[in-house]
């Protein structure tokens, strides 16, 4: 099966979309009218140029308001086929895409339309063309796949097939199960799209919403799983409309538009396993158990203040990396390394981004099997020279350019920290009851969020929650979460519009780092905060309007919000139950830490809270951050 993408669906010249096309990974490139008129060169050479990259040209599209006209728009509906036609054969391609027609004067009629594309596939026939139909969702009369498919059967025509379109279906709440009745020979071409649910004019949802599969709210799983049941093995492509992606990155959005075709038919040939399918075969979606380790990259002599607030935290150094200047501290299950090499990825992310979050670690089901799933989606793989006695652990280039590795309970990985570091006890500090890590927070530019959630989301099993708006004082902030089905791994994608945000900021000063802030997870938030408290940890300290709101909005005992107040602890409830959260003060280029403890079924994030803790943030950075770049 092989794989395509309609050129408007990436920004850029037709030149370096074909490069990002190819490098990405893709079989061909549907070829969008408007980039073929945009270009100087003929249609043979733009044809040549198409091949020259390693690509095909599996539809030229789109061809408008053919059907049902009456004469003489008709006739002359025919004439514009016919030099479509013309151009087809030079450019070197012999399907071209019908969409259903929104002419005012169309008339209808299934036997009407039936009789018109008998003969455009005549006429087609002649020259070795093929013509496929199409149903728009909003068509003036053929808007259901279902009314296509029963022109195409009327017309009967060997050169005459249908093209469906995910969103066209999806859209208006088609079954896509009654795809699965439709012969698999007469369908030409399958186009594939995905959007998130909004209750908007279908026109323009598709023209401005629409996003890759995976990365939206409808059944594109679905809808596949029917194709394929039909028998068809034609091409698998993707037409995009997205006002975000006409503003991106050329070569990531190619990357991502691969990445989701390959899970996407990865999770059918799961779903659908008597299906005759030519798929990669890749390992199932990761499982996560849990961060095995933050590691933060920093300079000797930034060193000692990163070291002091962990102390503060409760963190004590227990080991010594065997051969390099890497030291490991422990609470609980969490494991924080620091990294003051000067050779190697971690000094090169250092010089670039400064003190910050260069590298994760992952518990998995199976590291090995983990690393090669995402390679396959497009990850890039990373390794470097190992020292003496240092360990081969899979690993991943991640968000922001960090690193991701792999650890499983193999014999192997599983003893990375007895391998790798000597003990030591220098700096123990009193342990203030940090259990885990709760979830990182990652922000990113706002039109690289649904690249990271796909990239998370395809190669591990996680779920995303629906997407929020996180209100900074100066801007908007979206904010979406994902997890695992057990909890043990939460990530938040944070994405900045403008560069005044407190997000936004950070990812000036940094340079693009991506890792902002990590939440640790306590048993019980108000013995940590007094235990941290005893060790000079300094808290955000929160408006004091704050708690008298609180009091009020909950009905929250006096005595329970004063202790609240008196630790700068921050608190929301839903129905399933309760949260508490409070913060360290930001250091370095906005990098900061969070405690939380969730009660109940409590799932969120306090996201309600988001506005008072960025103020906060915000006056102890000073007034600079809301300054433009």
């Amino acid at each position: 099966m092989k794989t395509a993408i309609a050129t408007v669906s990436i920004p850029g010249d037709l030149r370096r979309k074909l490069k990002a096309i190819a490098r990405a990974g893709f079989d061909g490139v549907e070829i969008f009218e408007q980039d073929f008129i945009a270009q100087e060169m003929s249609p043979r050479d733009v044809g040549t140029m198409i091949r020259d990259h390693g690509l095909e040209i599996p539809l030229f599209q789109p061809f408008r308001d053919f059907e049902t006209l009456p004469e003489p728009h008709r006739a002359r509906a025919f004439d514009r086929a016919e030099r479509k036609f013309d151009l087809m054969q030079e450019m070197g391609t012999d399907l071209v895409l019908v969409c259903s027609s929104v002419h005012p004067r169309a008339l209808g009629g299934i036997d009407r339309a039936a009789e018109d594309f008998r003969e455009l596939g005549e006429r087609a026939a002649k020259r070795g063309l093929r013509i496929g139909f199409e149903a728009l969702a909003w068509g003036r009369h053929f808007r259901d796949h279902r009314d296509v498919w029963e022109v195409v059967r009327r017309a009967d025509h060997p050169s005459v097939g249908m093209i469906l379109d995910s969103f066209h279906t999806l859209a208006r709440q088609i079954d896509p199960d009654t795809i699965r009745a439709i012969p698999g020979d007469k369908i030409f071409f399958v186009q594939l799209a995905d959007a998130p649910k909004i209750d908007m004019d279908l026109l323009y949802w598709s023209r401005h919403y629409r996003n890759m599969p995976g990365e939206g709210d409808l059944d594109v799983t679905g809808f596949m799983r029917a194709v394929c049941a039909t028998g068809y093995a034609g091409p698998v492509s993707l037409e995009i409309f997205n006002d975000q992606f006409r503003a991106g990155k050329t070569e990531a959005l190619a990357r991502d538009g691969h990445r989701s075709l390959v899970h996407l038919m990865d999770e059918v040939r799961r779903a659908e396993p008597d299906l005759r399918q030519d798929l990669p075969v890749l390992p199932e979606r990761a499982e996560v158990s849990g961060v095995a380790f933050v590691e933060f990259t920093t300079s000797e002599a930034e060193r000692p203040q990163l070291n002091a607030l962990l102390k503060s935290l409760g963190f004590a150094k227990v080991g010594q990396h065997i051969s390099k200047q890497v030291t490991l501290w422990q609470q609980g299950e969490v494991r924080i390394v620091v990294n003051t090499e000067e050779q190697g990825f971690a000094h090169a992310a250092f010089l670039t981004h400064g003190t910050g979050v260069c590298d994760i670690g992952l518990m998995v089901d199976d590291a090995k099997k983990a690393q090669k799933r995402a390679v396959g989606l497009g990850a890039v793989k990373f390794a470097q020279p190992l020292g003496e006695g240092e360990l081969d652990i899979p690993a991943i280039r991640g968000a922001g350019g960090s690193l991701m590795h792999f650890l499983d309970g193999g014999a192997d990985l599983s003893r990375v920290w007895s391998a790798e570091f000597t003990r030591c006890g220098a700096g123990a500090s009193r342990d203030a009851g940090l259990t885990r890590v709760d979830h990182i927070a990652q922000t990113t530019d706002y039109d690289e969020m649904l690249s990271w959630s796909l990239f998370y989301s395809a190669i591990f099993r996680m779920g995303r929650a629906p997407m929020v708006d996180v209100v900074d004082p100066d801007g908007l902030v979206r904010s979406q979460a994902l997890q695992s089905a057990d909890g043990q791994f939460r990530v938040t994608l944070n994405g900045a519009e403008t560069h005044r945000t407190l997000a936004g900021h950070f990812l000036a000063d940094s340079f693009g780092s991506s890792v902002q802030h990590v939440a640790f997870a306590s048993d019980d938030i108000f013995a940590t905060a007094a235990a941290m408290a005893e060790q000079g940890f300094e808290p955000l300290p929160i408006s004091p309007n704050y708690y008298e709101d609180l009091a009020a909005r909950f009905g929250l005992e006096a005595a329970e919000v004063a202790r609240m107040k008196a630790f700068n602890i921050l608190y929301d409830e839903d129905e399933n139950g309760a949260f508490c959260q409070f913060y360290s003060r930001p250091w370095g280029d906005g990098l900061f830490f969070e405690i939380v403890e969730r009660r109940g079924g409590y799932d969120g994030y306090g996201a309600p809270n988001a506005p008072f803790r960025i103020a906060a943030q915000k006056r102890l950075l000073g007034a600079d951050v809301v300054l433009e770049p």
